[in-house]
């Protein structure tokens, strides 16, 4: 079984095993990378967490495991420009640093294994945790509670004021909005790093995990460009101008797809 097949087997579990799904990403990218031991390796992980946690009902525990993670040392990596492991789940754990979803992940799993309630949600930008009932939502980078008029905030130094605060924002994200939002994340740290091969991997994952968007093929159409694939760059032009809304972008794929010339049709 590939990395990929034994992700998404790990999704079709019941429940999903997110956070080995998420290995197996890593995998993809690292031959060098094992998931079982990895997973039998956050055991330690675990015990020092749960040494340091207080003696409080599972339900109000959730602030307090991210808390002990950060005294731990796992924190938002704020390295410029951001690099690819600080979304590779292996590289996370090795150095303690990683971006908001990548932390998130450790803290779902680790939440999993001592029965503390806790899901994630889908926030734009920055992905964020919320114990099922609570009128408030945590920060998967320290645990920091935040309420609407913070979100509205984080969603505002993010998009800016334009973009108002709706409650799809906050919806819980299911293990493959998960994965998918984790290979987008690195689709795009990969592609600034000029790892065209590498991003093209997440893309197709993006692809095969669930329903793409127009900028999803967008973003593959440009991988394919620097490939030097005119075909399969022509195919994913056409298919985000099929699903885009956007008058301003519908244009300038058309215009992109004009430069493009047109396949000759073979000769026998």
């Amino acid at each position: 079984m590939s990395p990929r097949q034994a992700c998404l087997a790990c999704l079709q579990r019941n429940p999903a095993a997110t956070f080995e799904a998420a290995l197996w990403v890593a995998a993809e990218h690292d031959s060098s990378v094992q998931p079982e031991h990895i997973m039998r390796d956050l055991n330690e992980l675990q015990q020092q967490v749960s040494i340091g946690l207080p003696m409080l009902a599972v339900n109000e525990l959730a602030q307090p495991l991210l808390r002990r993670l950060a005294s731990l040392g796992f924190q938002q990596d704020e390295y410029h420009p951001l690099r690819p492991q600080a979304a590779l789940l292996d590289k996370v754990l090795q150095r303690r640093r990683g971006q908001p979803l990548a932390l998130a992940l450790i803290t779902l799993e680790l939440a999993r294994r001592l029965n503390i309630p806790l899901v994630g949600v889908n926030f734009p930008g920055h992905f964020l945790l919320r114990v099922p009932g609570a009128d408030h939502v945590l920060d998967p980078c320290g645990g920091r509670r935040l309420y609407t008029a913070d979100c509205r905030e984080l969603l505002g130094r993010q998009f800016g004021p334009q973009v108002q605060l709706s409650a799809e924002h906050m919806l819980e994200a299911s293990p493959v909005q998960i994965l998918q939002r984790l290979s987008r994340n690195l689709r795009q740290l990969h592609s600034s790093h000029d790892d065209h091969f590498s991003a093209l991997k997440d893309a197709e994952r993006v692809m095969e995990l669930g329903p793409a968007n127009a900028s999803d093929y967008l973003a593959r159409a440009v991988i394919y460009q620097h490939l030097d694939c005119p075909q399969a760059e022509r195919f994913d032009l056409e298919h985000a101008l099929l699903l885009s809304d956007d008058p301003i972008q519908q244009l300038r794929l058309s215009e992109r797809l004009s430069h493009l010339l047109t396949p000759k049709p073979s000769m026998h």
